[in-house]
């Protein structure tokens, strides 16, 4: 994929938020360096960079796609109550991968566990 300086300067704002934004949310602060940029354009480049492995794309149902410019292999956790993402500092052992590979026959790539809770902004809140 060539990098256009478009796309440079989306995938340099998504590595300094390190809250995993929407590409809307994203959006808005693309524009402080690219006022003329659109939004179609912002959604366009966040897709196709996430197709390259560029950078990840968040899926969970029912929410809005969300966006980290960190590839390296890392779980999430996101809040039932206001959409927070947060980085999970685990990591499932290599013996997990070789288990399925073993009894099902995949050669596992990647793995991604979606973990729930409630934020700790959003406990207090609660606690209020």
């Amino acid at each position: 994929m060539r990098m256009t300086s478009q796309r440079e300067i989306i995938l340099e704002e998504l590595k300094k938020l390190k809250t995993h934004p929407t590409a809307d949310e994203l959006y808005v602060v693309v524009r402080k360096r690219l006022p003329r940029i659109s939004i179609a354009t912002v959604y366009r480049n966040l897709e196709q960079m996430s197709e390259a492995g560029i950078i990840k794309k968040l899926e969970y149902s029912g929410r809005q796609k969300r966006f980290d410019g960190a590839t390296h292999p890392h779980n999430h956790i996101h809040c039932i109550k206001c959409g927070k993402v947060a980085d999970v500092k685990t990591r499932f052992d290599t013996d997990i991968h070789e288990m399925l590979t073993d009894t099902a026959g995949f050669q596992v790539i990647d793995d991604q566990v979606e973990f729930t809770g409630i934020c700790p902004d959003c406990q207090v809140s609660e606690k209020n």
